[in-house]
């Protein structure tokens, strides 16, 4: 079986430096590289069916972000925000590019991931040159923010693994229907033992902070800061909606259809908030979309 391999690059925000690591996939030599950013509480193994599936064609790179699973903590939890990401986003493309060469590279982002992508795509001589927004847009539906920041601050702990399976479970009964192998790697992925020998989500819960910050103002600014990124993107596009999603709306993924990159629409069906890209059928969507 293929394996990935283990590093991480130094970047820095305003209260100083920390680390970002992440899985590589495939020939180390390949210039052709696919760049796998995940959602809001997961990690870069997320990725690791769509990886496998693609790195006979790329070197497929999956960070954690930082704040989640082996990469760094921030030291002041208030730059968990998009733009910090985006900063560290540019460092690790910079760090896995071949040096002379075009910085280019494709982007699979799911969720958060996506919202990251769609920043840094819509940037002057921005690296992405191919772009899948998995399951989100420049509108955040309110009911389902509020819904992700009232569970990802909180302490929860678990006194066995299979407790901690159910509850990610649980909590992402969105992804729609997936094997009891197939749950367990998900809730793996994101759970850790800690110190005293429970379960606990493997994520800082300073990530809360932003979110709780977050006033009806300052969402509304966002929504017309992420719009006006969204129609800078000149690359082409693929956008994955589920069709159950409570984050992107049909109505916000129509309007997208018509604006800014013009991008290809596919609805995953029996799913909500967000398609894994487990599945054979999932993984065709990214595989046509990004080597045609």
């Amino acid at each position: 079986m293929v394996e990935a391999r283990l590093h991480s690059v130094q970047c820095s925000s305003p209260a100083g430096l920390h680390r970002v690591a992440y899985k590589e996939w495939g020939d180390p030599r390949n210039p052709k590289v696919l760049v796998c950013v995940h959602g809001v509480t997961r990690v870069g193994d997320d990725f690791d069916h769509l990886a496998r599936a693609l790195c006979d064609e790329y070197r497929v790179v999956c960070p954690d972000v930082v704040g989640r699973g082996r990469s760094g903590r921030l030291r002041d939890p208030a730059y968990y925000t998009v733009p910090q990401y985006v900063n560290d986003m540019v460092t690790l493309v910079a760090r896995v590019t071949a040096p002379g060469e075009m910085e280019t590279v494709h982007w699979f982002g799911t969720s958060m991931g996506g919202l990251i992508g769609m920043v840094l795509a819509a940037l002057e001589d921005s690296p992405i040159s191919k772009l899948v927004l998995n399951d989100i847009g420049p509108v955040l539906d309110r009911a389902a923010m509020a819904r992700i920041g009232e569970y990802i601050g909180q302490d929860v702990r678990f006194p066995s693994f299979e407790a901690g399976a159910a509850y990610v479970k649980a909590v992402s009964a969105s992804f729609g229907p997936h094997s009891d192998d197939e749950w367990a790697k998900l809730a793996g992925d994101v759970l850790r033992r800690s110190d005293d020998g429970q379960w606990v989500r493997h994520y800082d819960l300073g990530l809360a902070q932003p979110f709780q910050a977050t006033t009806p103002e300052r969402a509304q600014q966002d929504e017309s800061a992420l719009w006006a990124a969204y129609d800078a993107i000149r690359c082409p596009t693929l956008l994955v909606r589920g069709e159950h999603s409570d984050l992107l709306s049909r109505d916000t993924a129509q309007q997208m259809a018509v604006r800014g990159p013009l991008p290809r629409l596919v609805e995953i069906a029996g799913v909500g908030h967000a398609p894994t890209f487990v599945h054979e059928r999932q993984i065709a969507v990214a595989r046509e979309f990004l080597l045609n």
